[in-house]
Parts: structure tokens; sequence; C-alpha cells
């Protein structure tokens, strides 16, 4: 508006007289309609001015109200948050006083309640007699002392799984065949122990709710029909598992005897190769000598009739050399019996070695095993026994073997060998006896000669 006056002052300085005046006044009225609207649009600022300010100082007020309830309500919450802490810890004082030992009843029943939920999750009585597991784990599951139904629940399980460990019933149950195909079994339920199949005992998985068979049997396994007695209530002695299956399944990791003889590797297949080949000469060596001693005890009997045997032999070159001195029979009789005796000990050096060599083929075993096993647990470390079983095994396998052969092939040297030896005494004896009877016939001769001249 003050822009808009200048120019016209400005304007009205550069035009004639007249037109000069007739413009000034027509500015003056300009700008005294100018000043008119600008103070009525002033008022008009103003008022709304006047407003605002009425309307922020109302807000104000209220709002400084509501922060003086909003105040008044804090300390309120904050006396009776106050006055409620100290409400909660008289009464729990008070709950203290008056559960006593009920807290650590509690923790007993709680503690037997998981015990019992674990027996029961394991054992086979869940086939037909777990009436009361629901309850068992609502105790557990609880955070808060339990109600007398639950504690007689609790009772109750524990009460029917000890008739059940002396039950003998007779019950139907899910079953895996060795060949995968699943059918309906009966089977008898012997207490919490085991299960009995009409083939033998069987696993139950607890997990799956299945039962199947064992991969070993024991020996004396009982069946179905064996324990017909037992389940129409006679007594009946059987044997169990007290390890409820554990054992059971161990049988199947106890290895047999070829799996014990694979174990010895390359060292024991030879140890065994060497016990063969000396059981055998033990054998054969055995039967010639028992036969020879045979033959020998008839030439006894008749020794005018020199036989096919080591003293018809020392009998014929008796016969043979009879005209000889006695020096001369008796090295002729020495050299027959060290030929017999070399016959009568064959095979026996042989069987011998193998004796000694048995042994020290063993230790060669133990100290290859050895050093497998070292090589293992430089690989992999010495974390899991299960790698280094098989080095352990070669190294006591073919140790046991080793001592295994040696034992029955030295007895049979032994025994050999005195046999060898007694058929030998006979022969020299038998061949004593005769240079004695040729030097008695000598003397005779000589005495005789020596009458006639």
């Amino acid at each position: 508006m003050k822009l808009k006056v200048c120019l016209s002052l400005c304007l009205l300085s550069l035009t004639p007289p007249v037109m000069a005046e007739n413009s000034q006044t027509s500015l003056v009225n300009q700008a005294q309609s100018a000043q008119q609207q600008e103070r009525q649009h002033n008022r008009v600022r103003e008022k709304s001015f006047q407003e605002t300010e009425q309307t922020l100082r109302a807000e104000a007020k209220r709002l400084q109200k509501a922060k003086a309830d909003l105040q008044t309500e804090i300390d309120s919450l904050t006396s009776q948050f106050s006055h409620n802490e100290s409400a909660l810890a008289k009464q729990e004082e008070q709950l203290r006083l008056e559960t006593g030992s009920l807290g650590e009843i509690f923790g007993v029943v709680r503690q037997n309640a998981k015990t019992l939920k674990s027996d029961l999750s394991h054992s086979i009585t869940q086939i037909d007699r777990q009436t009361y597991t629901p309850v068992v784990d609502d105790i557990v599951a609880a955070k808060s002392l339990p109600s007398l139904k639950q504690l007689n629940g609790l009772w109750q399980s524990m009460n029917e799984q000890i008739r059940a460990s002396g039950e003998v019933t007779q019950v139907k149950v899910p079953y895996v065949n060795d060949s995968g195909v699943k059918s309906t079994e009966a089977a008898a339920r012997l207490g919490s122990f085991g299960l009995i199949s009409a083939q033998g005992y069987m696993n139950w998985d607890d997990n799956k709710q299945i039962a199947f068979p064992y991969l070993k049997q024991p020996d004396d396994s009982p069946t179905l029909s064996s324990i017909a007695p037992l389940l129409a209530g006679q007594t009946q002695p059987l044997v169990i598992d007290p390890s409820k299956g554990t054992l059971l399944a161990q049988l199947a990791n106890v290895p047999t005897l070829l799996d014990r003889l694979k174990a010895g590797g390359v060292v024991g297949n030879i140890i065994l190769g060497l016990l063969a080949i000396g059981l055998v000469i033990a054998i054969l060596r055995g039967i010639s000598l028992a036969m020879i001693k045979q033959k020998i005890k008839a030439q006894l009997k008749a020794p005018q009739q020199p036989g096919n045997n080591p003293l018809g032999r020392v009998l014929s070159v008796y016969d043979k050399e009879k005209n000889r001195s006695v020096e001369a029979l008796e090295l002729r009789l020495l050299e027959v019996v060290v030929d017999e005796q070399s016959h009568l000990e064959k095979g026996l050096s042989m069987l011998k070695l193998l004796a000694a060599l048995a042994p020290m083929l063993g230790l060669l075993g133990t100290v290859t095993g050895m050093i497998e096993t070292f090589q293992v647990i430089t690989q992999f470390g010495n974390g899991d026994p299960k790698v280094m079983a098989g080095g352990i095994s070669m190294a006591l396998i073919t140790t046991v073997l080793g001592l295994v052969a040696a034992m029955p092939m030295l007895l049979a040297h032994n025994i050999l060998s005195s046999q060898a030896e007694s058929i030998r005494t006979i022969l020299e004896k038998q061949g004593i006896g005769l240079v004695a009877a040729q030097a008695e016939n000598d003397q005779v001769s000589k005495d005789d000669l020596e009458h006639a001249a």
C-alpha cells in the first residue's frame, strides 16, 4: 500500500500543476481508502488473534487440569502398588507358614512322577497296563501343588505297575517280521521284563509302539508254547532277562567262533594252517606208532618167526649174523636199531618246529595289530574306540591262536616221542638180549672145545 502511495507522489511530481492537483486529490482518497481497508483488516486479524489466544488459554487450562488429574491418579496408583506389594509379601509369608513342608512334598511327588513317567515310557506294560499315565503326565507338567485326585492317581499308577510286573498274560501286539511284513501277533507278556512269541523273545520299540524279533535268540529261549503252564496259572521255572531286553539285544553283538577267526587276519589263517598240518602229522604218526606197537607185541609172542616190523627186522639180523663175533653182532644190531629209531621219529621234528613257530606267529600278529591300531589313532585320534577295535582284535586273536595251536602240537609231540622212545627201548632190550645170548653161546662153545682138548 505504501509503495502505491509513493508511486502516486512520484507521478504527481512529474505531472502539470492542474493535473497534479487532481491526481493529488485522487491519491489522497486512495490513501485514505487503503488506510481504512488496512485498519479493517487489522481489526479482523486482531479479533482472530484474540479468539486464538482464548482458545489456547482454554486448551492450556484443560491440559493443566488433565495433568493434575493424571498426577493424582499416578500418586494413587503408586500408593496402591506399594500397598499391594506389602499385602502380597504378607500373604506369601502367610502361605509359607501355612503350607509348611508341602513344598518339599510337591518336589518329592514331582520327582517320583518324573521317574515313573520315564519307566512307563520304556516299559512293555504300555501294551495293556498303563491306565493312569495321563495323571502322571499332569503331575509332571503341573506348576502348583497336586490335588488329592492326582496324588491318588499317582499311587494307583505305581500299584498298577507293581501288579503288572508279576503278571504273565497273553496279549496282541503289532509285529514286524524279518521280511518287513507287519501283522498282529499273539504274545505273552512276562511282567515288565519281556515279550515271548511263538519264535522266542520279541524286542519292543516303545517309540514306534511295535515289536520285532531279536537278531539272535538265546540257546534256551522260551516260546509261547513252552510257557503254556505259566499262562494257565501254574508254576514253571523260566530264564528271563532282568535288564528288560538290553542283554538280549547284546547277543547280536557277541562274535561267533568264525567271527573271531576272521578277526585274526592273514596271520591267524597261517597259524590255523600250521595247526591243521601239525594235527595231520600227529594223527598219522600216532596211528603208525600204535600199529607198530601192536605188531611188536605180537612179535614178542612169536620171536622164532620174524615179521615185517621193527622187532622182526632186528630178529632177522640176528638170524643172519649168528656166525659172527659178539662185537660184530652188536654193531649190526645197533645199526638196525638206529635205522628203526629214525623211522619211528619221522615227522616228530616237524611237529616240534610247528609247535615252536605258532606262538612266534601269534606274537607277529600282535605286533602287526598294534601297528595298525597306532596308525588308526594317528589318523582319527582315540576318541572313538570302535575305530581301534580292528587292530586290537587282531593283536589279541593272533596271540590266542598261536597259544591254542602250540599247546596241542606240543602235547602231541610229547606223546608221540614217548611212544617212539618206548618202542626204541623194547628194540634195545631185545638187541641186548640177543647179544647176551650170542655171547653165552660163544662161551659155551669155547668151553666145550677146551673140555674136548
